[in-house]
């Protein structure tokens, strides 16, 4: 069975943003029941999980609509748009903050009115007493909290992106590293991190270490560049990069040879922490 047939079978759709696939998310699709799927409007702010990357973290079906297509609507008219795409829709899942309509005038209240199924509002989803949201997570990178953004998803930050060529120095004068290009993700805080790499197509991750941010002390450019450290690897054409970790900033120094050993300290702290995810 093909998805469009599938999306037109279901019987429960789970309606946001979604951006992240967060726990908070996890929660709308766990009552979805065996005939869901998920209805992504895209607002073009999407930069955890941009386009299609939402689907690796949730086995439904999942359906896109751009906000500007709907936004314009009428609560009926959102309820009956709903219909025709879903004909057999009898279960609505949302929630507790979710809008809708022109001017977001319309709440889950409505909905409940309007639509003659039945309307399931899930609350707030909350992690050590705080709330999780896709902004939490955006701020929580942003500093390089990554292990309290990871705890929020429910699954490493992953950024995934094109081969690139890098400066050409690191393999000659510092470490082998691949570089990649991943413009549609949020890119953590400038810095070095402990991280899981998978190159083109290979099922699993590799041991890495990895900085993101401009390169202060070569060529200045903006780079995200991983080192594998179980061997060097050739990349092809593509690489995602899982953040396990926080080393430290980024820093300038004054020679190669004092980076240098900065990457090595980066590098025995990112095979310690792996390590000891391993045991």
């Amino acid at each position: 069975m093909n998805t469009a047939t599938v999306i037109k079978n279901s019987t429960a759709i789970a309606i946001g943003g979604f951006d992240g696939m967060h726990i908070g998310h996890q929660h709308l699709f766990a009552e979805l029941g065996d005939n869901g799927c998920i209805v992504v409007i895209e607002t073009g702010y999407a930069n955890l999980t941009p386009k299609r990357d939402r689907e690796k973290f949730s086995h439904y079906p999942i359906m896109y609509f751009e906000l500007d297509e709907i936004r314009h609507l009428s609560g009926e008219e959102f309820i009956s748009f709903l219909k025709e795409k879903f004909p057999k829709l009898q279960k609505i899942v949302v929630g507790y903050d979710f809008h809708f309509g022109k001017n977001r005038k319309y709440s889950f209240n409505d909905l409940k009115t309007l639509f003659d199924g039945e309307v399931l509002v899930i609350e707030e989803v909350t992690h050590h007493g705080d709330s999780v949201h896709s902004h939490k997570i955006r701020a929580k990178l942003q500093i390089g909290d990554i292990k309290g953004a990871n705890a929020f998803l429910g699954h490493n930050y992953t950024i995934n992106g094109k081969h690139v060529s890098g400066q050409g120095i690191g393999k000659k004068e510092l470490v082998a590293t691949i570089n990649i290009e991943a413009k549609e993700y949020l890119t953590p805080k400038e810095g070095v991190y402990v991280t899981l790499t998978r190159i083109d197509d290979e099922e699993h991750y590799h041991p890495s270490v990895s900085f993101v941010g401009h390169r202060v002390s070569t060529d200045g450019t903006f780079a995200v560049e991983t080192h594998i450290l179980d061997g060097e690897v050739f990349c092809d054409k593509k690489a995602s990069i899982s953040f396990v970790d926080f080393i430290r900033s980024n820093e300038k120094f004054d020679t190669l040879e004092a980076l240098k050993k900065a990457i090595k300290k980066d590098i025995a702290i990112a095979n310690k922490e792996l390590q000891l995810l391993q045991l």
